[in-house]
């Protein structure tokens, strides 16, 4: 009976649980959980377990139940289909053997064997596609009971219209997180589980086609100090170049694309449009284009050189990409050329919108441009722009354009895969692309990957941007 529903003591153990903390923005917990639809469900509920969708059935939910028992034949139709011949590969990841069979016409045909990289493939995309299903049954048994729960306690489910105006007005933000959500899945999430599992095999230029699981052993390969491509003496000097590329080109980018927009936006500056323009045509020009024709100018026998020697200021070219530290301080100059102007932009932006009562309380207290700008101007700037400065030292140790397309990683000492220039990524695409070593490839992915989600997090989670996301104080 309706009076003596079971729903009250998980409803009570619901609201008896206390949050740490509740804001003026908190929402309580709904009472319709899985443990609950499992503990306290009625019998159509927890045999919604096997038959998706009968407590919407029950209680008059018809099209959520009809989806709901359509998904649950399509996923069963595609675990038998699909995924138990796909699991069953993953473990040997294929014969690899060439084999001849006679058809029914007496005629010899060669059956050649399906590469592992697509084996794996297939069995990772399973893998993945079974958790979704069992996440996605969650979802549906907390329908099944909230069905249950609502019938119970206002007399009736919502129907299907009611479930429809509710995500696109209470749960709007449902509604449109979950194409971009879908998409971050499919085209980041899969291939990072992908490439993760690449780095335990053996795929490698010496096994193209079938390749077998290895363990720890590519860990081992990049850690040991005996390999010759791929060692942990180039894997640290490449990380360590790395992580001050990243520095260099994110924060001299950032301090002097801020002093050149102060210039800009003083107001005995004359002609702002006129800079502002300048800056913003040099963003329109497609990197690569002006990335290789510096390159070209800088080569021994490039236009710069030629210039200064016929000029009479050097008696031989200088060595922008033969040496060492000219290449690499060669490369951060070039990098402020391109980031600056995006800098300006960003930075006139928030010097426009600085409060200005702020400025004026500061200038009544008797202070003066200098204090102005590290008490006022500084702290704004810094509190807006974490969050890309941030993402710019994330998009910096990934800078694949300039190091690749200006000095291709030179110069590369003999014997050696990595440049005294190449970052992590063009390490990974010369071992991955030029050299077929998806393995070790995989590996720097990963490490690459950690060093990224660290930085990011403990830099942000530190900063004021995430500490107090309200106002700037």
């Amino acid at each position: 009976m309706a009076g003596t529903t079971t729903v009250a003591p998980s409803t009570r153990r619901a609201h008896a649980r206390k949050p740490k903390k509740i804001g003026a923005d908190y929402v309580p917990a709904e009472p319709w959980t899985l443990r609950a639809a499992l503990q306290q469900g009625d019998i159509f509920t927890r045999l919604s377990a096997l038959i998706w969708g009968l407590s919407n059935a029950v209680r008059k939910q018809y099209v959520k139940a009809v989806l709901f028992f359509a998904i649950e034949i399509a996923a069963i139709v595609f675990i038998i289909v699909g995924a138990i011949p796909s699991l069953a590969q993953l473990p040997g990841l294929g014969t690899g053997k060439v084999e001849k069979v006679k058809d029914a016409d007496g005629f010899w045909q060669t059956i050649v064997p399906t590469p592992s990289v697509v084996l794996l493939l297939y069995g990772v995309s399973s893998l993945v596609m079974i958790v979704l299903i069992a996440w996605f049954w969650t979802v549906m048994m907390r329908s099944q009971y909230k069905a249950q729960y609502l019938a119970s306690t206002q007399g009736h489910a919502p129907t299907f219209k009611e479930d429809c105006e509710d995500l696109l007005s209470g749960r709007l933000w449902l509604t449109l997180m979950t194409l971009p959500t879908l998409g971050i899945f499919t085209f980041t999430v899969l291939p990072l589980i992908f490439m993760i599992s690449m780095a335990f095999t053996s795929y490698d230029a010496k096994h193209p086609t079938k390749f077998d699981w290895v363990g720890l052993q590519n860990f081992g390969q990049l850690f040991s100090t005996t390999g010759s491509t791929v060692n942990f003496a180039i894997f640290t000097e490449v990380l360590i170049w790395t992580l001050v590329w990243a520095f260099f080109a994110t924060f001299l980018n950032f301090f002097l694309g801020m002093f050149l927009a102060m210039v800009i936006e003083r107001p005995t500056t004359r002609l702002k449009g006129m800079w502002r323009a300048i800056f913003s045509m040099s963003i329109a020009v497609p990197q690569f284009v002006s990335l290789l024709v510096m390159r070209q100018m800088l080569q021994q026998n490039g236009a710069i050189n030629r210039l200064f020697m016929q000029w009479g200021w050097i008696d031989q070219p200088l060595p922008f990409f033969t040496d060492p530290t000219w290449a690499r301080v060669t490369v951060i100059i070039i990098n402020l050329w391109v980031g600056i102007p995006f800098t300006i932009m960003q930075i006139t932006g928030i010097l426009e919108n600085i409060p200005g009562e702020l400025t004026e309380a500061a200038t009544l207290d008797g202070a003066n441009w200098w204090q102005r700008f590290t008490n006022v101007t500084m702290p704004y700037i810094i509190f807006v722009m974490t969050p890309y400065l941030i993402t710019t030292f994330t998009a910096n140790v990934n800078n694949f354009n300039v190091i690749y397309l200006l000095s291709g990683g030179d110069p590369t000492p003999v014997g050696s895969s990595a440049g005294k220039t190449d970052l992590l990524i063009t390490w990974l695409y010369k071992l991955t692309v030029d050299k077929n070593n998806y393995n070790i490839g995989a590996v720097i992915g990963i490490f690459t990957f950690i060093v990224l989600a660290v930085v990011s997090l403990i830099t942000y989670r530190s900063s004021g941007s995430y500490k107090n996301e309200e106002a700037f104080r």
